[in-house]
């Protein structure tokens, strides 16, 4: 029966393009997110500056398994432990800060690092001019050696820590790999703790084993005597060290694929198995005259089954390839967007691909099975009467998968409305909704689709003449056929009505909530490390500047919150009230100096604290402390976060000083003297660049970049399937209706009358799908605008809509019209011959 099959696949090229494409694709599709999730779960980083040594201890990256999103530095003890272990032949101490050269008031290369000398030895650097650091000395890489124009013996200026200095170069060190490492300073040992202010501790601690002893024994026994104080990377995870706070990208980049995956996994499924049931469909004819020839149901099965095992392996193999590139794209956009690091690397081995693979086949196969039932089991005697007609639609199985999945998405909107909370996860039960639900309603196309067309029949009549009347009957006759074409369109502009004026809304409120809580009308920035503590004092002492606050921005925990991640800013007491909006203060705001913590009144009764009282938290690098409570303001739902003294927050950070000053001008004062006294304070500070406001809203939080990058990259991926689905289901209905094409001109229809009944069918599909997609798309947009906005209305221009409106009209008759015209360019009397 296979080779049969095989034989006559020539006759039925058109169904088979579009199956095989729906099922190389949609493994491609899962394949991809497969590979962000393996991504995310191993989080490789190879060692590039640490490729020195087999393993390194750092400092524990994680809190109460939350990972921590600064630097957690070890204490000097940690080394001692480290160096008693039996088997540890050396270990190297490095610690790392910000150090920037500066030419003519500028900076050079401004991404680049402070080292301790002694952590040379873990790096691929080598000094080749010159000696070691002695005190007031650097060794420069050989990068900015030649960029700065300064050589052993010379003189250079440095910002180092905020503050300018001058050291001499002592040396020169060249990098021996091709590896990407950022530009490097090196100084003694002594001099680096005093430039970091690491009192006494250090970033990591490389571990070289003694000659012999077996590397895997001796991490093991350093992981031993370690444990609690710190935590060891090996292998591909060695580059963590070198990457502080990386490791909070991993719960985001893991969640997203999850999330996206399973959409996809759905999508997929629905789309393959649809074009596999169309296909199905049209062979009617071919399954009755095998019956009507003496085939057994068994038989049809086992072919049906065949066939499309054939083809669902040689489409999933042939997807493995373009499936670890849209994977490569997709991440890609993950790290130009910020979200992830780019040394984290991406990774999609045999477990994604499998998983795509058995998605995709299992689709195909359920189709197979659901689709060729009705042909299997059909009696000989009734399968050439029954090949003529529509097969009945509506079976059991299908009316309970089809309220499984709308109930789940009215749930997940329930959920969304009832349960969920502000922040990354209100997308997690909001999206999915409309998904569910579109692919439910997509189930009860055929018959929702027979009601909205008797519905419209007067209307179309009216207003079409006869080529309304032919597309009526033939839409009334067959709902299933028109059905096929409704229900990936439903899906397509579900998904895009959803999940782009989710984004809208997400996009909307968050700048203006920013923007309302923002005062100031400059930010100072630094690209070097951050500001040292007396260039606040320069911006206040410009005239016409009416407050200026240091900025520290950082996430850490509360530890009442159940381990919750909370916003902290730090903040200067003299300006915060200038250039931040409070309202309603009660306590003294500016009181915020030394270990103290203002907080809005709702955060205060939540936490269980009062004025006066200690809050426990713990900073973004894992230290715990508690503050005391000196002030509340008014809540804001949209802006939740901790209040700090700044100088207490920065040291708890990786920069370890304020990296923003926010500024607020007089109402009256001369813009452009504020200007040109704001770049005097900025040619002091090499590396400052000054805004407006603006920069701060359009960069307000992390959360809007992740949920900008991913859900604009992978829904332009899904619905880029759904819309490739649309076209095969159509470019195959119609180019299965070329008889039936060609009868009609036999019969005295004019090409201009075939192709007007076409477009009334094209309208009636779009009207149908546009609706039942709005439909769908508000079990997203209704709940999420609710919590987001307090409104039942979602953010966001109706452009949105109308251009996903759009390109489904431009899909929908461009895949009917376009193969329609070029069939009739052939004579009727021979396409009539092929069966209707």
């Amino acid at each position: 029966m296979l080779l049969l099959a095989l034989r006559t696949l020539k006759f039925r090229k058109a169904g088979f393009i579009a199956t095989f494409v729906a099922m190389f694709l949609g493994a491609a599709i899962v394949m991809a997110c497969g590979g962000l999730m393996e991504t995310g779960v191993r989080m490789a980083a190879p060692p590039q500056r640490l490729s020195g040594v087999p393993f390194v201890v750092t400092g524990e990256q994680t809190y109460e398994d939350t990972a921590l999103t600064e630097r957690n530095r070890i204490d000097s003890g940690v080394l001692d432990t480290v160096k008693a272990v039996h088997g540890v032949g050396n270990a190297i101490p490095d610690l790392t800060f910000p150090a920037t050269v500066v030419v003519g008031g500028k900076a050079v290369d401004a991404g680049s690092k402070g080292h301790n000398w002694s952590s040379s030895g873990l790096t691929p650097f080598t000094l080749t001019q010159g000696q070691a650091p002695g005190a007031n000395q650097v060794v420069l890489d050989a990068k900015l050696s030649t960029d700065s124009g300064a050589g052993v013996g010379s003189s250079v200026q440095l910002n180092v820590h905020g503050v300018a200095k001058t050291f001499t170069v002592s040396g020169v060190a060249h990098q021996t790999t091709g590896a990407d490492i950022k530009p490097s300073l090196f100084f003694s040992d002594a001099q680096a703790q005093q430039l970091a202010g690491a009192e006494g501790k250090f970033d990591s601690i490389g571990i070289q084993p003694a000659a012999g002893a077996d590397v895997s024994a001796v991490e093991q026994a350093v992981t031993s005597a370690v444990s609690g104080k710190a935590m060891v990377l090996s292998g591909e995870r060695r580059g963590l060290a070198d990457l502080p706070g990386v490791l909070s990208s991993q719960q985001t980049v893991t969640i997203l694929s999850a999330i996206f995956g399973s959409w996809a996994v759905l999508i997929v499924m629905f789309g393959v198995a649809s074009t596999m049931g169309l296909s199905l469909q049209q062979r009617a004819h071919e399954m009755a005259l095998l019956r009507a020839i003496g085939t057994t149901s068994k038989q049809v099965r086992r072919m049906i089954l065949g066939e499309t095992a054939v083809l669902s392996v040689l489409a999933t193999a042939l997807a493995i390839a373009p499936g670890l590139l849209i994977g490569k794209l997709l991440y890609g956009q993950l790290t130009g967007n910020g979200v992830v690091s780019e040394e984290i690397v991406f990774h999609e081995g045999w477990i994604p691909i499998s998983v795509g693979a058995v998605a995709a086949i299992a689709a195909a196969m359920g189709a197979a099975l659901f689709a060729g039932r009705k042909a299997a089991k059909t009696k000989p005697v009734a399968a050439l009467a029954e090949s003529t007609f529509q097969a009945k639609w509506l079976t059991t199985p299908r009316l309970l998968l089809a309220l499984f999945f709308m109930l789940n998405g009215l749930t997940l909107s329930v959920v969304t409305v009832t349960v969920m909370k502000e922040g990354p996860s209100l997308a997690s039960t909001a999206g999915p909704a409309s998904v569910l639900f579109a692919i439910g309603v997509a189930m009860l196309a055929p018959g929702i689709t027979k009601g909205v067309v008797t519905a419209l029949s007067v209307p179309v009549r009216a207003v079409s003449g006869l080529s309304g009347y032919m597309a009526l009957r033939n839409a009334t006759t067959n709902n299933v056929r028109m059905a096929g074409a409704v229900a990936p369109i439903i899906l397509l502009v579900g998904i895009a009505t959803g999940t782009l004026y989710m984004q809208a809304t997400e996009d909307t409120v968050s700048a203006k909530s920013y923007q309302n809580n923002v005062l100031a009308d400059y930010v100072l920035d630094s690209s070097t490390g951050g500001f040292g503590p007396g260039v606040v004092g320069s911006v206040r002492s410009i005239p016409g500047v009416t407050g200026a606050s240091e900025l520290v921005t950082s996430i850490g925990f509360v530890d009442s919150a159940a381990g919750d991640t909370m916003d902290l800013r730090g903040v200067s007491a003299n300006g915060v009230q200038q250039t931040i909006a409070l309202d309603s203060l009660n306590g003294s705001i500016g009181d915020l100096k030394g270990n103290t913590v203002a907080l809005s009144d709702k955060q205060a009764k939540d936490f269980g604290v009062a004025i006066g009282e200690n809050l426990k938290i713990h900073f973004g690098d894992g230290t715990a402390a508690e503050p005391k409570v000196v002030a509340t303001y008014a809540d804001n739902p949209k802006e939740q976060y901790l209040l700090l003294p700044s100088d207490v927050l920065a040291p708890h950070t990786t920069s370890g000083l304020p990296t923003k000053i926010l500024v607020k001008a007089d109402g009256g004062a001369d813009p452009a003297q504020i200007q040109s006294h704001l770049d005097t304070v900025a040619a002091s500070a090499p590396g400052t660049k000054i805004a407006d406001r603006s920069t701060l809203t359009s960069s307000n939080n992390n959360i809007q970049q992740i949920l900008v990058s991913s859900n604009y990259t992978i829904v332009a991926m899904i619905v880029g399937y759904a819309a490739i689905t649309v076209i095969n289901s159509l470019v195959a209905v119609t180019r299965k209706r070329q008889g039936e094409f060609g009868l009609q001109r036999l019969t005295g229809s004019t090409k201009a009358q075939v192709l007007g009944m076409l477009s009334v069918e094209g309208a009636l599909v779009a009207i149908i799908a546009t609706i039942l997609g709005t439909i769908s798309s508000a079990t997203t947009i209704v709940p999420y605008s609710l919590v987001k906005a307090d409104s039942i209305l979602p953010k966001g221009s109706i452009g949105i809509y109308l251009a996903i409106v759009g390109g489904a009209l431009v899909l929908i008759f461009g895949a009917t019209l376009l193969p329609s015209w070029r069939g009739m360019r052939t004579p009727p009397i021979e396409t009539a011959r092929s069966p209707a």
